[in-house]
């Protein structure tokens, strides 16, 4: 059977996966049910200067009768007394000392402060500290959160503050409401911060009520720019992941990915693209703390059917899969394959194809159902017609080979070749 333990900074864990830092784990109660659940680990919310919430503070994005495919908040960081939190902090550690216990921080700008609220936390028995560089609403406006995290250079002072002080491992959360964010992850790894953490939530608005003509949360009349995360951010999150596993310097510290992880797929992939573990939030927000029996169980039963027999054994092997377009091989075809056995004859692809795409499927009228082919000759074997396809496997796409050799776009301009075939 695998083992799926982790070893993150040489934090243990019996799994990798980690709450993330959000409204599950801003107090004992919560993060006790967790942890009996099952959980790796948990990064506390947020600690820091004092704040006040609104209500409401939520709102999401349905889609096609889905609940919650995206979730937004306008919470802030944790509103309860700073003291009450180490408190809880500290019992947690010793109640479970197996699992991982992380806890944020957003100190204010200034060396006394980041180093008066580390010492505060390492006190606690605490195994490490994520600096929370992300939040994109209400704390930017005080100058913290996401508006440290969007300048590589105050972030790289402020994470020097913070090693001066720490001695345990320091985690730094990266913001997605950037161009990139390689450049504020490669000034943070200089400035000697023992791993990253990323995506933090993306800064949006969610839907509009049209009887009120009032955006979404409604806090009396009005709203503001939340952070988005759930299952509609998890293709930016594994880009954004990506790049930071390809570069020379990002990828010499270990990264913890986070970004609307709701399947124990979801954590495979990240893992794939380089993550050492993944944080959940949005998933258990929906469903509760239990799945984490279904993350671990199917976790374990994919590593056994592949032959891995730990983490590390899978975990970066998709970084080198994602090349620039340039190196792209262009002899590479596949052509669509509808096989008529399993079709259901719905002619979703041939609507697909027909309205927006290349005009690559014939349609013969018949009773009692119509027949759809492929016209091989048209076919760009652009997927699309897969993806709409409601039946698994009824289209395949079937590799056809324009020559035998590998050949980029670079090699194809130099070579002169014809630039279309129309």
């Amino acid at each position: 059977m695998a083992n799926i333990s982790a070893n993150f900074l040489g934090i243990k864990s019996p799994n990798p996966f980690w709450l993330a830092s959000a409204p599950p784990t801003d107090k004992k109660y919560n993060v006790l049910r967790a942890l009996e659940a099952g959980w790796g680990g948990i990064v506390w919310k947020t600690l820091g200067s004092q704040v006040k919430n609104v209500s409401s503070r939520y709102s999401a994005v349905d889609y096609h009768g889905s609940r919650v495919m995206g979730f937004n908040n306008i919470e802030l960081i944790s509103d309860r007394p700073l003291e009450l939190n180490l408190q809880e902090i500290r019992e947690c550690v010793k109640l479970f000392p197996d699992r991982a216990m992380i806890v944020s921080l957003m100190a204010d700008n200034d060396r006394n402060s980041w180093h008066e609220m580390i010492a505060k936390v390492e006190d606690t028995g605490a195994h490490g500290i994520e600096l929370n560089f992300g939040c994109p609403h209400g704390m930017n406006e005080r100058g913290m959160g996401s508006a440290v995290g969007q300048d590589p250079e105050i972030a790289r002072m402020v994470v020097e503050w913070v090693m001066e002080k720490a001695t345990i491992p320091v985690i730094t959360k990266l913001t997605p409401n950037v161009h990139s964010v390689v450049p504020t992850g490669k000034a943070v790894v200089e400035a000697g911060t023992n791993a990253l953490s990323l995506i933090n939530t993306i800064q949006s608005v969610t839907g509009i009520d049209l009887d009120t003509l009032i955006p979404n949360p409604n806090v009396g009349g009005q709203s503001a720019f939340g952070g988005y995360c759930g299952p509609a951010v998890k293709p930016i999150a594994l880009k954004m992941l990506t790049t930071i596993s390809q570069d020379a310097v990002t990828s010499r510290v270990p990264v913890s990915g986070i970004g609307g992880i709701s399947t124990w797929k979801d954590a495979v992939e990240f893992m794939l693209l380089g993550a050492s573990n993944v944080q959940v939030c949005t998933a258990v927000m929906k469903h509760g703390f239990r799945i984490i029996e279904d993350l671990c169980e199917g976790l374990s039963n994919w590593m056994d059917e592949k032959g891995f027999a730990t983490l590390n054994d899978f975990i970066g092997q998709s970084v080198n899969r994602i090349t620039k377009w340039e190196a792209l091989d262009i002899n590479y075809h596949i052509i669509a394959n509808i096989h008529q056995d399993k079709c259901v004859h719905c002619g979703l692809c041939y609507i697909a194809c027909e309205d927006t795409s290349h005009q690559s499927i014939h349609l013969e009228y018949g009773k009692p159902y119509n027949t759809y082919t492929v016209k091989t000759e048209e076919c760009v074997g652009c997927n699309l017609c897969k993806l709409v396809c409601p039946v698994e496997d009824c289209i395949t796409m079937d590799e056809h080979r324009k020559g035998p050799e590998y050949l980029n776009w670079t090699e194809y301009q130099r070579r002169g070749l014809p630039l279309n075939d129309h």
